[in-house]
């Protein structure tokens, strides 16, 4: 579903923003990256501890400081490819069971394996849609210089 949202996207395109404050294509596919990375951990902690603690990230320290603006969308998709790949890998022979165990999230309370894997899916059907309405919006204003 990425591929095809992100198929044709390249240079100013890649860095387009709705308004101030808000993420450029480079920044979403870069962000959906970092955070398959990070609910990759989850799923294993969840797996294979018993009640792990689930630490939060702030996912606009991440674009800041791990430079968002600046990666490279392919690599970034290439990226979520690998660690989607892996992560599907690991819980598509877990025993039904499995997807009860929990974790204790800081912020947000308990959550099952089964909600943090659909929530990893989730986020990015949601991620994939705002890009194409960035894209959308980038080819609106570009019809109206």
């Amino acid at each position: 579903m990425l591929a095809v949202v992100l198929t044709g996207v390249y240079g100013e395109e890649e860095d387009f923003v709705t308004a101030p404050g808000k993420w450029s294509v480079r920044q979403i596919i870069a962000h959906l990256a970092d955070t398959e990375l990070v609910m990759g951990v989850r799923i294993r902690l969840v797996a294979a501890q018993e009640n792990p603690p689930l630490t939060p990230f702030d996912q606009d320290a991440w674009a800041r400081n791990l430079d968002y603006a600046r990666r490279k969308p392919k690599h970034s998709l290439e990226t979520l490819r690998r660690l989607r790949a892996e992560n599907y890998e690991l819980i598509k022979d877990l025993p039904a069971e499995a997807f009860e165990r929990q974790g204790m999230h800081a912020e947000r309370g308990p959550l099952t394996l089964q909600k943090i894997v659909e929530t990893c899916a989730n986020h990015v059907e949601s991620h994939a849609r705002q890009m194409q309405e960035i894209r959308e919006q980038y080819k609106a204003a570009k019809g109206k210089k």
